[in-house]
């Protein structure tokens, strides 16, 4: 007997944005440790590689000149400049995995969302976490214990631009708990992945019924 496992479907770019501090890089592990058809998506980048980091695990370690090259061919789904490094989204990697059924996971801002968007269309689903509260997130900013007075007060003010952006996603979560958070986020994506359009072997299913 058949079930909804055996028809082909398409996979899904899948991105959570959040500040500093809002749960989206510890509800990015969880997600994938519980689910095998979904992993991170693998940048390139022009720093250096630091202790214990791979090659094609961690990131793509290449040379700004290679970057620059990388970016005039259009191979980047989204790419962006902090300080004084490059990072972008190698598209051939992403769009390999999506066809093969699997889906992708971004951790990345809303600028690099809204670059994804372009370039994605209908493939991208974008959830923002946003934190229970002000204090709540200044709380788990100081909970780390590995970030001086003043980088703390930084990402703090910079939360408030981030925030303002949650509009231009399509799911918005509060992270009060982890457990109910992630929950939420799993039954977005288990729904994202059930539309008809994902079903690419839906319409050869429905032919056989009608035989």
């Amino acid at each position: 007997m058949s079930n909804d496992h055996d028809i082909a479907r398409r996979g899904l770019m899948l991105v959570l944005s959040s500040p500093s501090g809002a749960g989206k890089s510890t509800l990015s592990r969880r997600l994938m440790a519980s689910d095998t058809a979904i992993s991170m998506s693998i940048s390139a980048t022009t720093r250096a590689p630091r202790m214990g980091e791979e090659e094609g695990k961690d990131y793509f370690f290449v040379s700004p000149p290679m970057f620059q090259q990388m970016a005039a061919g259009n191979a980047f789904l989204e790419h962006a400049q902090v300080f004084d490094n490059h990072y972008g989204t190698p598209r051939e990697p992403v769009q390999l995995a999506l066809a093969k059924g699997n889906d992708v996971l971004f951790d990345i801002d809303w600028q690099g969302t809204q670059q994804l968007r372009e370039q994605a269309g209908d493939d991208l689903v974008s959830i923002f976490v946003l934190p229970p509260s002000h204090e709540e997130l200044e709380r788990r900013l100081r909970a780390r214990a590995q970030d001086a007075e003043d980088v703390v007060q930084a990402r703090m003010s910079k939360a408030n631009n981030e925030i303002s952006h949650w509009a231009e996603y399509d799911y918005v979560v509060i992270n009060d708990d982890l457990d109910t958070t992630l929950d939420k986020i799993k039954t977005i994506l288990e729904a994202e992945r059930m539309k008809r359009r994902r079903q690419t072997g839906i319409t050869e299913f429905a032919r056989k019924l009608m035989g």
